[in-house]
């Protein structure tokens, strides 16, 4: 007990937490002290009662995939019947209504289509990019991976076609548990742990922002996850590139893993973790897609400043079977019953608008 309570002392002082301390932590420490520590540790770096939000929208520009994850229950093979990739008229029109609904952004992510090559995802930027003035979060690091792979590019030369095409930053997706042993079980056709980092540091060295997610409750081990969080303290301490972290729960329904979901309790248990050990990343986002919007309000006092996303669209989860919305107005009700301040951001937690 008391290698715990040394554990606890160092959360509580505001020391960096080694894994060993995490992994002690994550097993013995109660709920609701490891809540109070997460929480307190985010007034030290954000201490006025806001809570912030993005208005965005999540477009899948394609469900076709080679990678085939267990986890994933939105993709289809190559072939498929009910595979697509977006047309420019359908795009147009979720931009539209993305911008009439006050969003500052789209989320642009889709499967790893063996078909498409550099020049598809620097036509789909410019069209973009000459059509509206929205910022584009797109990509995550396996589909850069997978960009550059088939049309045999560099990770450099791939980032720097779709930067000057009018990419602005890049989503965290496809980290699931940066373990391989893990991806092998999970996503073995997908990048391993070192590619997504390398994907994660070169776009920060190039001046690019982007986030981290971690997905968890499925085959990894404790000590596994802790690895997770800690490859991503450790590039956020050579870069410091990330601007926030985000983990949720890994839904099990309509994909090929059996696995018991994880409790809202386990949920903020590992939420309040991220906030303690992460102590390099300045914003850690609730995931209310997964936990709904009460766990979500409870994750205010666990370690989280942020909601993300009012997702005015949301495939891959949804495919899951689990299907929150929230529009704004729920938004900014929800963080206003919770006693903080509601105020919306940009990609970058430049704050654009507090809600009364």
């Amino acid at each position: 007990m008391r290698d715990l309570a040394q554990a606890l002392e160092k959360a509580h002082a505001g020391e960096r937490l080694s894994p060993e301390d995490a992994l002690l932590l994550l097993a013995e420490a109660d709920l609701l002290v490891l809540g109070h520590l997460a929480h307190r540790a985010r007034l030290a770096r954000h201490p006025e009662p806001r809570v912030t939000f993005v208005i965005d929208r999540n477009i899948n520009y394609t469900n076709i995939c080679a990678s085939g994850c267990r986890f994933c229950a939105f993709y289809r093979p190559p072939g498929h019947p009910e595979g697509y990739l977006i047309s420019r008229e359908a795009l147009r029109e979720k931009i539209r209504e993305t911008l009439d609904l006050g969003g500052t952004q789209i989320l642009l992510q889709g499967g790893m289509h063996p078909e498409l090559g550099i020049d598809y995802y620097t036509d789909l930027l410019g069209f973009i990019r000459g059509e509206f003035d929205i910022h584009v979060h797109g990509f995550s690091p396996p589909e850069i991976a997978f960009m550059a792979k088939t049309s045999g590019l560099t990770l450099e030369e791939t980032l720097i076609r779709l930067i000057d095409a009018g990419l602005g930053s890049i989503p965290g997706g496809g980290a699931e548990i940066l373990v391989d042993e893990v991806r092998e079980q999970i996503s073995p056709r997908k990048c391993p742990a070192g590619e997504w980092l390398a994907v994660m540091e070169t776009a920060h060295h190039m001046g690019l922002r982007t986030t981290a997610t971690m997905m968890f409750g499925h085959v990894e081990t404790p000590g596994q996850l802790i690895r997770h969080l800690d490859e991503i303290r450790n590039l956020q301490d050579r870069t410091g590139g990330f601007t926030a972290f985000i983990p949720w729960t890994f839904q099990p329904a309509n994909t090929q893993l059996s696995v018991t979901p994880k409790t809202a309790a386990e949920y903020l248990k590992v939420l309040a973790l991220s906030r303690l050990y992460l102590d390099n990343i300045p914003n850690l986002q609730a995931s209310w897609v997964t936990q709904g919007a009460k766990i979500a309000q409870v994750s205010l006092a666990f370690g989280a400043n942020d909601l993300g996303s009012t997702m005015i669209e949301e495939n891959v989860v949804a495919a899951a079977g689990v299907s929150f919305r929230l529009p704004k107005s729920e938004m900014v009700r929800l963080i206003q019953a919770a006693g903080f301040r509601a105020v919306q951001r940009d990609c970058f937690y430049t704050h654009l608008k507090a809600f009364a």
